[in-house]
């Protein structure tokens, strides 16, 4: 149907076609009537079918916004976003997947526009929000998620006994029906909004995380052996006597890989990455196998962590620890000095590691020579060190096929027994995280296409090209920092946005530019096909290396050690390519959700951390421009708003091509990368949101920046030593024009200037 010969069919045209007997005909009926009911193809009013895309139509879900309207954001990965106003919504919430009608299309740098025409399916069955009480009679939810507009309508009988401004999770039992709001029953309620903990667990509910293991499931983790039988031992490779670690953060407890050198002939070494092999516990269809990929993979929250296994089995039999036997799938892959894997071997292993090495003590020992810890691992060393010699290798044969490397700080938010925020601090990218993530790449690379190669049923890690569009809108931005994206967009290469990474080192739009290329990219996700990874520039990539905390992970071992035993028979094949769409499209989901869980209780913290510094000042950058006003960002990532009201100097007017803010009488301008001194003046915890204020000392551009010739930096720019000139400084309320000193003292300068301050003035009267 999406071929462009086609043209909508009858059922008796298609059926005609396809169906040979009558058997087929039933079968062709009920494959035909799933695909309309899933919203993936459409019969008309004349009774012919036909694919959404060609009809006018797109399938996709709906994304909402706290003012009322929304977006459909397509299936189809040629469609762009379709906005869809507040009446044209037609009882579709966010998270719906519905069928969208497309008014037209949208005109040069606007959206298409379209309205809902049928929800395919319902995306939230239960949703968590403050309760209100209206009257005797009734009383109404505000939802947690901005997304969700509306409230949602309580009758008294409903209330479960809630009381006013408690947390509380809500069932939906009528969805909404043109002006009449959604109507529920309160499930559970979870406690007052203000009490320790509630904040946490409403997210947590908001997600629909699961707290605690079902007890079958329990159960079932307890009848998993504590040590490992000499049977099983006899059928797997024996590599207890190699030398190997693990390296892991000093807080860990599950640790899923173990990595091991060896110098070969010729100037080649044999990496071997040893994962734990989870699979070998959590057989398929058992409550652990069912419970695991539910969750689809372990959270990890402020305070906390949701694990996609039991403890007994993340941090005992298939955690490995040091000195004791435990299972593994190994890849051995003998490396070339060019970073080539010119060999390689995978297959079921036992081991038993030598040592439990942290992050820190790697990166002791290897960048500040702590004396005491080289002596201690004495016998370790020159395995450290050829570590980190094939790391450079490997790392430098990716960054020249084109790999994207994003270098974001992340925050770690320490928090006290009663989750508290206490502290916010970088989280480092040692040269043993580099290290570690290095061989992890590789391993998940040769795995991939080994089993591409094979043409055997698997679950791949892709990264699709960015949208053009999106991607065209960047490559203007970058425009007015004096920078240019090579190539077309429409069929960019990875190389050409490493280049732009490069180029934009340790300047101070450095950040700004990096984040903006981030968004305009596109999601990550898994799939039965191996489509390549843009960003790692990878023709095949997998995830190998984590299947305590990620069921795909898991899933591709089942299938590695069916294939090096034998047992992939054709009919587990078969098996295989029918499940493992389903497997892929729940795996996303349940990573996108947890994504978002551990955004949101880390900006709940951030603002819960900043309530006592209200009046204080702080330096930042300019992370975002709008027409409301500046996100500005702090060195410990915390991002505020300058709303344009606080902005009080001026008349300030969004320029929509050159994200900029600029004054109307003064001729100040404020861009993306600017540093800035600011105010805390308020934060509000249930929005999450911090407010600031601009102080007159912050910098503002007078002067729109030149735009530069593209051209390589020299050695001392790459390496950050090349400054750009500071910004010209204005005063506040200086009111003065931008280009020369002549203009000032004119008659009609000074008239203006008194204008602008008598209408300043009243403004302020009026506030």
């Amino acid at each position: 149907m999406r071929k462009k010969a086609y043209k909508p069919m009858s059922f008796n045209e298609l059926v005609d076609t396809f169906a040979e007997q009558q058997d087929d005909r039933d079968q062709f009926q009920y494959v035909l009537d799933k695909l309309e009911e899933g919203g993936h193809i459409v019969r008309t009013r004349a009774q012919r079918y036909g694919v959404p895309e060609r009809l006018n139509l797109v399938r996709g879900t709906l994304q909402g916004n706290a003012k009322g309207f929304g977006f459909v954001l397509p299936d189809h990965p040629d469609f762009s976003d379709v906005f869809i106003h507040a009446n044209d919504l037609n009882g579709a919430m966010d998270g719906d997947t519905v069928l969208a009608r497309l008014h037209g299309k949208g005109k040069q740098g606007r959206r298409a526009e379209g309205e809902v025409v049928r929800i395919i399916k319902r995306g939230r069955q239960e949703v968590v929000g403050t309760f209100h009480q209206a009257s005797q009679y009734f009383g109404f939810v505000v939802p947690d998620d901005k997304r969700l507009a509306a409230d949602i309508f309580i009758p008294h009988e409903a209330q479960a006994g809630a009381t006013d401004r408690q947390k509380v999770v809500v069932q939906i039992k009528i969805y909404p029906q043109g002006r009449k709001n959604a109507e529920g029953v309160i499930k559970e309620i979870i406690g007052h909004k203000d009490d320790p903990g509630v904040d946490i667990l409403s997210i947590v509910r908001k997600h629909q995380l699961p707290e605690s293991f079902p007890e079958e499931v329990l159960q079932a983790a307890e009848q998993v052996p504590d040590s490992i039988s000499e049977a099983e031992v006899a059928e797997r490779r024996d590599l207890r006597d190699r030398q190997m670690v693990t390296i892991d953060g000093a807080d860990a407890k599950d640790l899923d890989d173990a990595v091991s050198i060896e110098q070969l002939e010729h100037g080649h070494v044999r990496l071997g990455v040893h994962i734990a092999d989870v699979s070998y516990y959590v057989r398929e269809d058992s409550a652990l196998d069912e419970e695991a990929m539910r969750r689809g993979c372990s959270v990890y929250l402020v305070d906390r962590v949701i694990p996609m296994l039991p403890p007994r089995l993340s941090n005992g039999i298939c955690s490995l620890n040091p000195q004791v036997d435990r299972l593994t799938m190994t890849c051995d892959m003998e490396i070339d000095s060019s970073g080539d894997v010119v060999d390689y071997d995978i297959y079921p292993s036992v081991i038993r590691t030598t040592e439990r090495m942290t992050y820190a003590d790697v990166k002791s020992i290897l960048v500040d020579g702590d004396p005491a810890l080289i002596e201690r691992y004495a016998q370790l060393i020159d395995d450290f060190r050829r570590m980190e010699e094939l790391s450079l290798t490997l790392r430098s044969k990716r960054m020249r096929r084109g790999a994207i490397d994003f270098d974001f700080t992340e925050a770690k938010i320490l928090v006290d027994e009663d989750g508290k925020p206490t502290d916010i601090v970088p989280r480092p990218r040692t040269v043993a995280e580099r290290m570690i993530e290095e061989f992890m790449l590789i391993a998940n690379e040769t795995v991939a296409e080994h089993f591409f190669r094979q043409e055997t049923p698997f679950v791949y890690r892709i990264h699709e090209k960015p949208n053009s569009e999106k991607l065209q809108s960047f490559a203007e931005f970058i425009t007015h920092f004096g920078y240019q994206l090579r190539g077309q967009t429409d069929d960019i290469k990875p190389r050409a946005l490493q280049d732009v990474l490069e180029e934009i080192a340790h300047t101070p739009e450095e950040a700004v530019i990096s984040k903006v290329m981030l968004r305009s990219m596109q999601q990550a996700k898994y799939s039965p096909e191996s489509l390549g990874h843009f960003g790692l520039a990878a023709k095949f990539y997998s995830h190998f290396t984590s299947p305590i905390r990620r069921y795909p992970d898991l899933i591709i071992h089942r299938i590695i050690r069916e294939s090096v035993t034998g047992q992939l028979t054709p009919e587990r094949k078969t098996h295989y390519q029918q499940i493992l769409g389903d497997i892929s499209e729940q795996s996303s989901r349940r990573e996108r959700m947890a994504i978002d869980a551990e955004r949101e209780t880390n900006d709940l913290k951030k603002a819960e951390f900043m309530v006592d510094k209200v009046g204080e000042e702080f330096d930042g950058v300019i992370s975002s421009v709008t027409s409301f006003g500046l996100f500005v960002e702090l060195e410990n990532t915390i991002e505020g708003l300058v709303h344009v009201s606080y902005m009080t100097d001026d008349y300030y007017h969004y320029n929509e091509r050159t994200y900029t803010l600029n004054g109307e009488l003064s001729g100040k301008a404020y861009h993306m990368g600017d540093a800035v001194r600011v105010k805390v003046m308020g934060v509000d915890l249930e929005e999450r949101k911090i407010n600031f204020e601009l102080l007159e000392s912050g910098e503002g551009s007078t002067t729109r920046r030149p735009t530069k010739q593209p051209q390589k930096k020299s050695a001392n720019k790459r390496a950050g030593h090349g400054k750009r000139k500071p910004k010209t400084k204005v005063k506040a309320k200086s009111g003065s024009p931008v280009k020369g000193k002549s203009s000032e003292g004119s008659p009609k300068a000074k008239k203006k200037k008194k204008s602008y301050r008598n209408k300043a003035k009243k403004n302020r009267m009026a506030k």
